[in-house]
């Protein structure tokens, strides 16, 4: 058996299963202390939403060393052996389906169509937002900071912000393919991807806090929220109408809905997945190749048969055991995503590269000025606001997160918008790259 010497990086818990059981323990904390009444624990999350909550701790925990996503430890011949846990993995490709589903067996799909032009809306401006947000990064850093923005050839900054173009406005197919397209220098490459991480984390927990603010945020924007709370009513009221003490017969077929679906949607994404690799690497012009990379990932099958799958469960009898809970499991399902996704956050590597990060901040920052101008100009409400950002930044992992947070029933509207996310992503931030040189080269 190989012996491993420790390396700096390397946590104190490595071993999933502890790791596992620290961040359940952290949203058991989280959960019991926002039940409370009363005291400081009452005000704290009146102030920060919990879900918010679920994303630090596990950030924390990694900045302190006790956990890691990955890390490097060395064997008995001097060979650096690198590490990673697999519960962003598990989270991301079984959880986060079957959460999907549970969330929209009670979906009323003709309210979630009643929410009308201002989701798309919303939506698209995330998208114009990115496009423009880099090319203005780059024309005011390199003011500061010329050399932050310069390169050539392959090691030109443009050719790696190009990458962040794609994931920001599709996801990691789209960001692949950019990095195709333009052969930005792949030993870099790694300080792109760090960038994306650290500001596209940040812009979360940003958008994760206004959603405990949302009422007064509503209130600034004149929005109107009838819509939502239409679609948030109907799902209630129905949740109550088949509201019941679910049985162990109940919660096994829930967990089958679940599992099943995801185990079938796995199938068939991996079916689809190699299929259409065959048809896209067969189209000519490389330009319209990458444009429909994100149809060779077996993670948009996976969660686009999911979701279309549980939407027609909701027209079935399936949909009522909402009434035992199923969209409670979902939530369940989401917190434990969360807690993994925040696990990947080190806070002080937000210093590291402090150039680049910049540039992200200020092409963040665009984005979201552009998405509350425009928010504001049609009343469009906060919901609309955070998830057509995330549809965009954080693709289908993430947008449901955020949906969810205002409702359970609301998940779907986060996936169905990501999916336009990987489809206009790779056209959008080829246009966005092309603006990113000519500022670079001005």
């Amino acid at each position: 058996m190989a012996q491993y010497l420790i390396m700096g990086n390397t946590p104190l818990f490595t071993d999933d299963t502890i790791v596992f059981g620290l961040l359940m323990l952290a949203l058991g904390l989280i959960f019991y202390t926002e039940s409370r009444p009363s005291g400081f624990w009452h005000k704290f999350y009146k102030i920060v939403p919990g879900l918010f909550v679920a994303y630090m701790l596990p950030a924390v925990f990694t900045t302190l060393g006790l956990i890691a996503p990955e890390w490097e430890t060395v064997n008995e011949t001097g060979e650096t052996i690198k590490h990673s846990t697999n519960l962003y993995y598990v989270s991301s490709r079984y959880l986060l389906p079957a959460a999907l589903v549970l969330m929209t067996l009670s979906i009323d799909l003709k309210a979630v169509f009643n929410l009308g032009w201002r989701a798309l809306i919303m939506f698209f401006t995330g998208t114009i937002g990115i496009v423009i947000g880099g090319p203005i990064a780059i024309l005011l850093i390199s003011m500061v900071s010329p050399e932050t923005v310069g390169g050539v050839g392959p090691d030109a900054v443009w050719r790696g912000l190009s990458t962040l173009a794609g994931s920001w406005i599709g996801g990691g197919a789209n960001q692949t393919a950019m990095l195709e397209i333009y052969g930005y220098n792949q030993k870099l490459y790694g300080g792109m991807v760090f960038v994306d991480i650290v500001v596209a984390n940040i812009w979360m927990a940003i958008l994760l806090i206004g959603i405990g603010k949302r009422d007064r945020i509503n209130k600034w924007l004149k929005a109107d929220t009838s819509s939502i709370e239409e679609l948030k009513e109907k799902v209630s009221s129905f949740a109550n109408k088949v509201k019941r003490n679910p049985s162990l017969t109940d919660l096994m077929i829930i967990a089958a809905i679940a599992f099943g679906t995801v185990s079938f949607a796995h199938l068939a994404s991996g079916l689809l997945a190699p299929l259409f690799n065959d048809m896209v690497s067969n189209i000519d012009s490389p330009t319209t190749r990458n444009m429909f990379t994100f149809l060779e990932s077996k993670f948009f099958w996976m969660i686009s048969i999911a979701t279309i799958i549980a939407i027609l469960l909701s027209f079935t009898k399936a949909k009522n055991y909402e009434g035992a809970g199923a969209s409670k499991f979902g939530s369940v399902f989401i917190y434990i995503l969360v807690a993994s996704i925040g696990m990947k956050m080190d806070l002080t590597l937000i210093f590291d590269n402090i150039g680049l990060i910049a540039i992200g901040i200020v092409w963040m920052s665009i984005h979201a000025g552009l998405l509350i101008l425009v928010a504001k100009l049609i009343k469009a409400p906060y919901f609309f606001l955070a998830v057509g950002s995330q549809a965009n930044v954080g693709g289908a992992a993430s947008a449901p997160i955020v949906a969810s947070a205002f409702h359970p029933s609301l998940a779907t509207v986060g996936v169905l918008l990501a999916v336009f996310g990987y489809a206009v992503g790779t056209l959008a931030a080829i246009v966005s790259t092309i603006l990113m040189e000519l500022a670079a080269v001005s």
